[in-house]
């Protein structure tokens, strides 16, 4: 692990999420009731081999961004809305309940305590609350833990597209990302299931991620929301239990209705997918916390490679891309309420 420090901060950031601020804020949960918060080091945790996250996967996670305005203020994007889906993943795992108050002030807390270190823009400071169960139990496989804990990690990230960026590559794959119950929770189980197909959708045929499709149902791909445009409509599957109800997902939508266009949430299959993203000037794209919104060129389905649109990214994922980079930076007005100044 790196800890961020003021003599690097002007330079040429490592790889997104490899390098974290020195401190976390950090509270436990035992016998029915939350600790005070604390800042400690963030390089290491002292867990029990016989944790039930080790065995039972009781963990849960957010991520979202502090931005730096012109102003020297800093700014966190749609907090309330990571807090309450953070408190919505607990819930269905079975963990401690997440106090939300609390939990806004350690995220505050330790921004506020590392505001001099958030990059400029394009940069920013990555945000990863994280809820585990801790009570060392191995019997315990069908029962939640009684103990966890409950912290906040910092990494300033760089440009998502410092190196450039090209259209993505999806294989369509008739199979489910993890359980269908279970796929508005955003937990690090969903993400390992989902690892093997990726791997293998890169090797064979040189795809960046995999759109998981069950049964022909358009979802999402390992880690982001899928959304096809199709001139001044914009698709996307409508929300339900089998996949991660992404709040970037949620903010594209918005702004997409702020310009005026047609926000179809609903059922695609394969076959309107493919059929859609072969007409002139159709785009597809991908959502999500680190790269906002990332252009599809290339969908492959049974063997075969369907441009979409002229493969390129298109004008309307760039503008929405654009938009709410622009919210974010400080440089337009949120008009929404997305944003909470620190200091």
């Amino acid at each position: 692990m790196t800890h961020y420090s003021l003599a690097n901060r002007n330079s040429k950031m490592s790889a997104f999420g490899t390098v974290f601020a020195p401190e976390m804020s950090l509270a436990r949960y035992d016998q029915g009731q939350w600790s005070a918060t604390e800042f400690v080091s963030s390089d290491s945790l002292n867990l029990h081999p016989g944790a039930h996250v080790l065995h039972y996967s009781s963990t849960c996670f957010e991520g979202l961004k502090a931005f730096k305005h012109e102003d020297g203020s800093i700014n966190i994007f749609r907090m309330e809305q990571n807090i309450a889906r953070l408190i919505q993943s607990s819930e269905l795992l079975s963990l401690p309940p997440v106090n939300a108050g609390q939990l806004k002030l350690m995220i505050l807390d330790i921004v506020k305590r590392y505001a001099a270190d958030v990059p400029q823009p394009p940069g920013s400071m990555y945000i990863r609350p994280t809820h585990i169960g801790t009570e060392a139990s191995i019997g315990k496989a069908a029962a939640p833990s009684s103990t966890s804990l409950l912290y906040v990690l910092l990494s300033p990230v760089g440009d998502y597209f410092a190196s450039g960026s090209k259209p993505l590559r999806l294989l369509l794959a008739d199979e489910t990302r993890c359980a269908s119950h279970m796929g508005m929770v955003k937990s690090g189980g969903n993400y390992a299931s989902a690892l093997q197909p990726i791997l293998k959708a890169r090797q064979s045929v040189q795809a960046d991620q995999v759109l998981f499709c069950p049964g022909g149902d358009v979802q999402e791909t390992g880690a982001a929301n899928f959304l096809l445009i199709d001139g001044n409509e914009i698709i996307t599957k409508s929300l339900d239990s089998s996949f991660l109800h992404g709040i970037t997902r949620h903010s594209i939508l918005t702004l997409a209705r702020d310009r005026g266009m047609t926000v179809s949430e609903r059922a695609l299959s394969v076959d309107e997918l493919l059929e859609r993203a072969q007409k002139p000037g159709a785009e597809a794209a991908l959502s999500g916390t680190a790269a906002v919104l990332t252009s599809v060129g290339t969908l492959i389905h049974d063997g075969k490679e369907y441009t979409v649109g002229d493969g390129e990214a298109g004008p309307i994922t760039n503008a929405l891309r654009q938009a709410l980079n622009d919210i974010q930076w400080g440089k337009a007005a949120d008009t929404h309420g997305w944003l909470t100044k620190v200091c």
